[in-house]
């Protein structure tokens, strides 16, 4: 499951590379949850926890099933 999140990210990453953020993963939890770091100006954004959900977890959940949630460490 780790290599199919891996992959969501690799299509996810131009978008926040774009305004000078990236996204990092952290670890896959076994019941699901995706562990994500943001970084550069997603890290200390307002915008970050809509950019995680509504962009990074919707992405993620649509290419891996499995996903129950992500979120950010």
């Amino acid at each position: 499951m780790k290599e199919k999140v891996e992959a969501a990210l690799e299509k996810i990453r131009p978008m926040l590379q774009a305004d000078g953020g990236d996204v990092e993963l952290v670890d896959v939890k076994e019941d699901g949850i995706v562990q994500v770091r943001l970084q550069g100006a997603c890290s200390g954004c307002p915008m970050s926890q809509m950019t995680l959900k509504n962009g990074i977890e919707r992405i993620i959940k649509q290419e891996v099933p499995e996903v129950k949630s992500v979120v950010a460490v």
